[in-house]
């Protein structure tokens, strides 16, 4: 082993730097390889044409004709581009995306050859719903599943296939992926905050929500990630020791981009205009080897869409340049893990960004009142919101090195803080003149001056507001976007429903006028929602005990955390806008709760690999160096060997404590493990989590410390230092 840490070293020395030629406008290569609203318009028939464009913005269906249609334009355009395949592109509920090909060639029943793809080919396939996670919804003797074509999301070309974004959906009709949820909820956010919105416009007819994420991500040289059998098997570092010089310097962070790595974002880029996927900002992010790329922000469903087909197409690039990529939220011990910040909008199709101020008191009071009102759905539902970005790997990164804490609170910053301080005082009823005037000019007035210097740098925040936007700072690097964002949006519909029926009540019922009922309105909602709300540090006790105080959740773990996901409050949410049902939401609680288990299983089973038997024959290796310069000295000077050799005895000694914890450790959480394996799915999870996963940490810490004792060229994995400065 220690050979393979150090070739990997050469290989590193010896990588050429790869060059990539940049050409012209990069306007001009955006959305080459995407079935776009352009390329449609002049592969369909005109009739065709209008109905999918009807079907996009609508929601009207699309029927075999039109089918038909768009799969004969979608096959000349794919074939005149070199494609060879089609695939159904779908996410099911294994957090990766999944594809089977088909070829367009095909044998007629007289013998000829033909491309053959139709509207049927188009609209649904049938893969297997059993081999993907079911949570219990499908037995293996009943696995078909259908995957059914979204329009809403352009279809593209990759190498030679063409990958048609789809729903996936078992037999019975239940939702087996995560784009079928947020399709969903996306409707129900739409209707409803088009409802508010016509409050101050009538005519806005539809509110599209944005998403515009920030993917983290760790680079590291192929050779010397394929000398760790725990990143190559679980994605992070389950041992090693911090090196020397880390982030403490703040010396990586927005620092000049490594040239190795410049060309491999380069490369990435180009691929990604190509696909249609808008990368806008690339920088160094604060831990060593680590970075960030950012797009222009989109609709939610194809920025989910996006961001999955990105993260495949990181790793496919990262190959072409002997890199490996590391998404997972905590792949290195004290530095920082990864993020993937959801920065989330409402824009409405007369082009309003409705948590944006206005130029006018009127539109500001638009702004409030969808400002106001996302609050109050993260304080009605911050449980949920924090079960929605819980996982295995977030459990490492949140409340760690500048991540959020895993207690949901909004951050506001101090001006817009007054702001609703003075909007609480509002008086109960009908307003006099002069009050309102008052709010207008002086509160609801001055809310563009305000926002001008109030942006966020609040990093401990999970849930802060940034100018124009929410940026929803806790969801991890893993995680499919779709997921929290199914939430929030499901979330905020139902407070925007309530708000709605608040307001037309005091207008109906108590002959208010339309500003008098919404400032009524908005006043509670600042009242009930206060608690929500943190403008300080988000970590330590401090503000562990005043979350307490204020009747925050605390869920320090995926386990906990995931419970609150079919609570009845949670079930009620989601089948009363028919977003999912009670078996889906049930079987999604499973699959996350199975897949817990299985990450920490594995987990504790590469390190007890590892640590038997890579670490503890290392440590004997260097021990028995140790004993022959004893011996030896014991021959040469006699008695007086103990003085000399004081010290190598101290070691040998050490070295056998730490090889005596290992094996007791390792034995001792074999032996949880399958405690835990006897029992049923929630407890085992739970032992999973206290009585496997403190094992990880214990073994950890001697592995590390022998690895301060044994020589370095002992030393079989490579170092920190190694993984986390070399690229």
């Amino acid at each position: 082993m220690p050979i393979l840490r150090f070739q990997a070293l050469q290989d590193v020395q010896n990588r050429p730097i790869q060059t990539i030629k940049e050409e012209g406008l990069r306007s001009l290569s955006y959305n080459m390889n995407v079935f776009g609203e352009q390329v449609m318009r002049q592969h369909l028939p005109v009739s065709a044409f209008e109905n999918v464009i009807e079907a996009i913005h609508k929601g009207k269906k699309i029927d075999r004709i039109t089918a038909d249609a768009v799969a004969t334009g979608m096959k000349t355009w794919a074939l005149n581009k070199g494609a060879t395949h089609y695939t159904h592109w779908f996410q099911p509920l294994t957090g990766a995306t999944a594809e089977k090909h088909d070829a367009f060639f095909e044998i007629t029943t007289d013998g000829h050859v033909i491309e053959k793809f139709d509207g049927a080919q188009l609209v649904q396939q049938e893969p297997d719903a059993s081999s993907f996670p079911n949570g219990g919804i499908r037995n293996t003797f009943e696995a078909r599943g259908y995957t059914a074509w979204d329009p809403t999301s352009p279809a593209f070309i990759y190498d030679t296939t063409l990958c048609i974004p789809t729903v996936f959906v078992a037999y019975t009709g239940e939702a087996l992926d995560y784009k079928t949820p947020l399709l969903k909820a996306l409707q129900e956010i739409d209707t409803a905050a088009t409802d508010v919105a016509r409050y101050f416009d009538k005519n806005v007819s539809k509110v599209h929500a944005t998403l515009g994420w920030e993917q983290e991500f760790f680079l590291i040289d192929s050779s010397l990630a394929a000398a760790r059998p725990d990143i190559a098997l679980t994605g992070r570092t389950l041992l090693g020791h911090a090196s020397a010089k880390g982030q403490q310097l703040d010396d990586h962070y927005f620092g000049s981009i490594p040239t190795r790595v410049l060309t491999y974002l380069k490369h990435l880029e180009q691929e990604c205009l190509l696909l249609g996927i808008p990368i806008k900002t690339r920088h160094n992010e604060v831990a060593p080897n680590q970075f960030e790329i950012a797009p222009i922000f989109e609709e939610v469903n194809l920025a989910v869409d996006h961001n999955s087909l990105l993260m495949d197409v990181m790793e496919k690039v990262a190959e072409r340049h002997y890199f490996k990529v590391l998404f997972h939220e905590k792949p290195f011990a004290g530095v920082n893990g990864s993020g993937k910040h959801n920065n989330w909008s409402l824009a409405t199709d007369t082009g309003i960004n409705l948590l944006s101020p206005g130029t006018t008191p009127m539109k500001n009071l638009q702004f409030l009142t969808f400002f106001i009102n996302t609050i109050k759905a993260v304080h009605s539902y911050e449980a949920l919101l924090r079960a929605s970005i819980a996982s295995a790997g977030n459990d490492h990164r949140l409340g760690a090195n500048e991540a959020p804490p895993g207690i949901l609170s909004v951050f506001i910053g101090s001006q817009l803080t007054q702001v609703l301080d003075e909007l609480e005082k509002v008086t109960d009823g009908k307003l006099s003149p002069q009050e309102k005037t008052d709010l207008k000019l002086n509160v609801v007035g001055k809310i563009p001056e305000i926002l001008l210097d109030n942006t966020d740098r609040n990093r401990t925040s999970p849930f802060a507001f940034t100018g124009n936007k929410f940026e929803f700072r806790a969801v991890g690097a893993t995680a499919n976007c779709a997921h929290p964002m199914t939430v929030l949006n499901a979330i905020v519909a139902n407070q925007l429903k309530l708000f709605k029926q608040e307001v037309d009540i005091l207008i109906n019922e108590s002959s208010m006028k339309k500003d008098d009922a919404i400032f009524n309105v908005l006043r509670e909602y600042i009242k009930e929602s206060r608690y929500i709300r943190f403008e300080g540090d988000g970590y330590g006790e401090a503000w562990e005990k005043e979350a307490k105080k204020r009747g925050l959740s605390h869920h320090r773990n995926t386990i906990d955390a995931l419970a609150e996901k079919i609570s009845p409050r949670a079930i009620a949410l989601f089948e009363s806008s028919d977003i999912m049902n009670a078996v889906e939401i049930q079987a999604r609680y499973e699959i996350e709760i199975e897949e817990y288990i299985k990450r920490i299983q594995i987990e504790s089973r590469v390190l007890g690999d590892i640590a038997r038997n890579h670490i503890i024959p290392t440590a004997l290796r260097y021990q028995n160096v140790l004993i022959v310069n004893v011996k030896g000295l014991k021959d040469i000077y006699g008695d007086d060997y103990k003085v000399l050799a004081k010290e190598q005895t101290l070691i040998i000694k050490e070295i056998s404590g730490h090889i005596d914890a290992l094996n007791a450790f390792i034995t001792e959480m074999t032996e949880a493990r399958k405690k835990a394996n006897q029992m049923k799915l929630v407890l085992k999870s739970k032992a999973y989590c206290s009585k496997v996963l403190p094992y990880l940490d214990k073994i950890r810490r001697h592995c590390d410390k022998l690895e301060l004792i044994v020589e370095d060229e002992l030393w079989p994995l490579p170092k920190y230092r190694e993984l986390l400065f070399i690229n």
